[in-house]
């Protein structure tokens, strides 16, 4: 793809006209070729596209727009192949707006519990019931954000700030999805670090654009691309790109980033789907490497529409190459092929804008009166994984002279907090969980479903002191100082709760646009914590946040004895709780986040107020890949508890560190050429594509077809004619081979970047009386001057007995021991000493030992 892959990004700011970051342009986009385990399907994909007009193939690409559909979002039918349109419908987490569904822990929970196989469960359990509701792709999971700023409004939604951990939660739930018969979707790609200013204007601050993520070639490359980089090995169907800008394009027309490296660097064969709005053209965008708009409309509801006929005419009129729009076709059915939606698909059952039995199908268009719920129960047998989900990312974080587990003989158990109860409008009082009442199992906005009931702390901990024969009481009025003083001076045990909430910029809790403003506790949680503290010697917190929160003000205060941290656990909230609390489940959960000691600690913040005049604000990642534990490290700063740190009612010793180099062939960039881009079928003249006369157009539904053989007064555009170059930048229209990026070469990056170089195996000893998880991982300080002083590059769950010993092995890549070369434009293995380091926290390594690559 031209030479623009010799471009070497080695900081942030390549200026422009205006110094500001640039993104070179990288054209044409890459076609799909079917490589690595994608040949069957986009066989079948072609088979079918090659069957297809031009208006059909603009439907599979197209959104019908906002509410035009059952979905969230939807694309066209194909009625000459009896072919129903794709339904997309959120969460991470579940399948939003619909009833009889379930409420699975948020994604952050999942990378605590640092368990590949509970993220492959709850990946296939969410896909086995998006499939039951008749959905085509699950709008998930999520590696952006990252989490490069704790208080990110949507990081619970993905996994934790380290590429690694994130890699492998997103690789597993993306397998366990599309297993299930799912198409995944991996989003947002790529910097969507923050919700302020993601979509521009906010509030009471008027900018032109969405705010821009400035991000070098190293940072990309070695942070935020790796865990997509895992994606993509994984096999997923497609990629959401974002609504922010990178390097001051924006994301969903950014062809050097969906052309140059993603569709060509990491060959990814899928489809790359727009953001609900974060289309902002359309031959651009078509030619930068977008291949799904969606919801389909400018604006919601609007009618109008960059795509579904303006694309028609793209092609007709030779701006849009025909091939180009065959790619998109087939990268949309490829994926459709892959996972087997051809075998797993059921009709659409519910409908997202009401729950009402009957009701309009075309819900803007108040049209197509039909049922529209056939309230199918798709839960099955899920909340036993996602009570199991919630107690093993249960974070121990502190535990005094064995405070917990509690024996079940307490005689007068107090719960204090509001995070402890119910909301009192409701378990879904708040729409799209947008309010902080009652307990916290999941965060706000997009990223949500309903819950079919909540299982709250007070719940379940009443019921466990009841079953026992004890007393107990619950103060869960915040504001009920004097009554949790009483109330905690008569308890011997007693358990507080605090939470911290976030989520979706579109929604203001308390102030909070989406990301936090602040790390202190919720609700004033504190004067919680510090009156039943000053009452009650065994007092316990336990913490629903969704990240780390500052705890230095209270967490040494004498009688508070034990700090868990619970997350967002989803349904199975205080079930799951209880486990972990009366000692039916040994805490494993490691934190997958740093906790720093106050807020300066991170090194970086929000970008809460516009910093570039009426222009795009700028974010400029100049602390480069040292987020999280990397930037306490470098920067010698002491955290609260670190990453990766958890501890377990047993103890455990780590010994016989065995690092072995293993030979591995050498690294080759990947060369030659490909083929010249296909065309499937034909385009025929103007005048097949006009609209049928036995249409009945919806209103402001987005169709494939032209008001008239008259190109330019179908488009509606003023500047139609103008010079080519206006519209089509240089090299977007060939079709002629390709260059293969060095890289490149196979889906997820250049094959030779996934031999192993090492092997390292370590005896784990279970040193306490009973049985337990431990957590064991690898880190590898990769030496050079420029580098993290130590990266995570492996990890594990195991359970081992008392006394028993456990020999782990796992194996390094030659990806985990390489750096990212600016000129080269390919992984390099450097010439600096590399040292491999084993424990059970970032800063618990009892082990070390140097590695000698053969």
């Amino acid at each position: 793809m031209r030479n623009s892959w010799l471009v070497a990004l080695a900081t942030v700011a390549i200026a422009n006209a205006d110094n500001l970051a640039y993104s070179p342009p990288a054209y044409p986009a890459p076609w799909a070729n079917g490589q690595g385990d994608w040949a069957d399907a986009y066989q079948k994909a072609v088979d079918f596209v090659s069957q297809l007009t031009l208006a059909e193939k603009v439907n599979l690409t197209s959104g019908v727009g906002w509410e035009g559909g059952q979905c969230v979002g939807n694309t066209g039918d194909i009625p000459s192949q009896n072919f129903r349109g794709f339904c997309m419908q959120d969460s991470p987490l579940g399948v939003r707006f619909a009833d009889y569904v379930s409420a699975f822990p948020a994604g952050v929970n999942v990378a605590a519990t640092w368990s590949r196989d509970l993220a492959y469960a709850r990946g296939q359990a969410m896909g086995e019931e998006h499939r039951g509701k008749g959905v085509d792709i699950q709008l998930g999971p999520v590696a952006g954000p990252l989490g490069r700023i704790p208080e990110g409004g949507r990081n619970w939604e993905g996994f934790a700030p380290d590429p690694v951990l994130t890699g492998n939660m997103m690789a597993s739930t993306i397998e366990g999805i599309q297993d299930a018969g799912v198409i995944a979707c991996a989003k947002h790609y790529i910097g969507n670090e923050q919700e302020h200013f993601r979509q521009g204007s906010q509030q009471n601050y008027t900018v032109s654009d969405s705010i821009s993520s400035n991000i070098d070639d190293v940072t990309l490359h070695e942070l935020y691309l790796w865990p997509f980089a895992d994606a993509v090995r994984a096999g997923v169907g497609s990629f959401m790109c974002s609504y922010n800008q990178v390097n001051n394009s924006y994301s969903c027309g950014n062809s050097y980033l969906l052309n140059h490296v993603l569709k060509g660097e990491l060959d990814f064969q899928g489809f790359v789907m727009t953001d609900w709005g974060a289309q902002h053209s359309g031959v651009g965008d078509a030619l930068a490497g977008a291949d799904m708009d969606m919801p389909g409309d400018v604006a919601f509801d609007s009618g109008t529409a960059f795509w579904g006929s303006n694309l028609t005419i793209a092609v007709l009129n030779g701006t849009v190459p025909e091939w180009r729009v065959d790619d998109m076709a087939v990268r949309i059915m490829s994926a459709y092929f892959k996972v087997g939606r051809d075998r797993s698909r059921v009709p659409v059952n519910f409908d997202s804008w009401t729950q009402d039995t009957y009701g309009n199908e075309y819900y803007y268009a108040g049209e197509g009166w039909t049922k529209i719920n056939d309230h199918v129960d798709v839960r099955g047998d899920h909340a036993q994984l996602i009570r199991q989900i919630g107690s093993s990312s249960a974070v121990l974080l502190k535990n005094t002279n064995g405070a917990l587990p509690l024996t079940g003989k307490e005689r007068n158990v107090g719960v204090f907090g509001a995070d402890a109860g119910s909301n009192v409008n409701g378990v879904d009082g708040c729409a799209d969980r947008g309010c902080d009442d009652g307990t916290l199992a999941m965060g706000w906005g997009s990223g949500t479903d309903n819950f079919p009931y909540l299982v709250t702390p007070e719940q379940a901990i009443e019921a466990a002191v009841i079953q026992n024969g004890g007393l107990f009481t619950a103060v869960t009025n915040q504001s009920g100082i004097d009554f949790a003083q009483k109330a905690a001076a008569q308890a011997d045990t007693c358990l507080v709760f605090g939470n911290a909430d976030s989520g979706e910029g579109y929604i203001n809790v308390d102030g909070n646009v989406g990301d936090r403003n602040n790390l202190t506790l919720w609700q004033n949680a504190e004067a919680m914590i510090g009156a039943v503290a000053g009452e009650c010697n065994n007092t316990i917190v336990v913490l629903h946040t969704v990240g780390p929160v500052l705890v230095e003000s209270w967490l040494h205060h004498p009688n508070i004895t034990a700090v868990l941290w619970a997350g967002l656990p989803g349904q199975e909230s205080g079930n799951a709780l209880v486990d972990v609390l009366y000692g039916k489940v040994n805490p494993g959960g490691k934190t997958p986040f740093t906790w720093g000691k106050q807020r300066s600690d991170w090194g970086v913040d929000i970008i809460y107020t516009p910093n570039n005049g009426e222009g795009p604000p700028q974010q400029d990642f100049t602390e480069g890949i040292f987020i999280d534990y990397r930037h306490f490290d470098k920067a010698n700063v002491t955290p609260t508890w670190e990453f990766g740190y958890g501890l377990s009612y047993t103890t455990f010793s780590f010994s016989g560190l065995n690092v072995q180099p293993e030979p591995a062939a050498p690294y080759t960039p990947a060369t030659g050429k490909t083929g010249a881009a296909p065309k499937f079928g034909k385009v025929q003249g103007a005048s097949a594509y006009v609209y049928p006369d036995d249409i009945n157009r919806i209103e402001a539904f987005i169709y494939p077809w032209i008001n008239s053989t008259d190109l330019h007064a179908s488009s509606g555009d003023p500047n139609y004619g103008w010079p080519t170059d206006k519209y089509v930048p240089k090299g977007a229209q060939d079709h002629s081979p390709q260059r293969v990026h060095p890289a490149g070469g196979a889906p997820g990056g250049n094959p030779g970047l996934y031999d192993v170089v090492a092997t390292v195996s370590v005896d784990i000893t279970n040193t306490g009386s009973v049985a337990g998880d431990e957590v064991p991982q690898v880190y590898v300080s990769l030496g050079g001057p420029n580098d993290a002083p130590k990266v995570l590059r492996a990890f594990d769950r195991l359970t081992i007995q008392p006394g028993q010993s456990k020999t782990w092995t796992t194996t390094l890549t030659r990806r985990d021991v390489s750096n990212w070369d600016t000129v080269r434009q390919n992984w390099v293995v450097t010439n600096y000493t590399k040292t491999v380091y084993v424990g059970n926290s970032s800063r618990k390594l009892p082990l070390k030992a140097t590695l000698i690559l053969k």
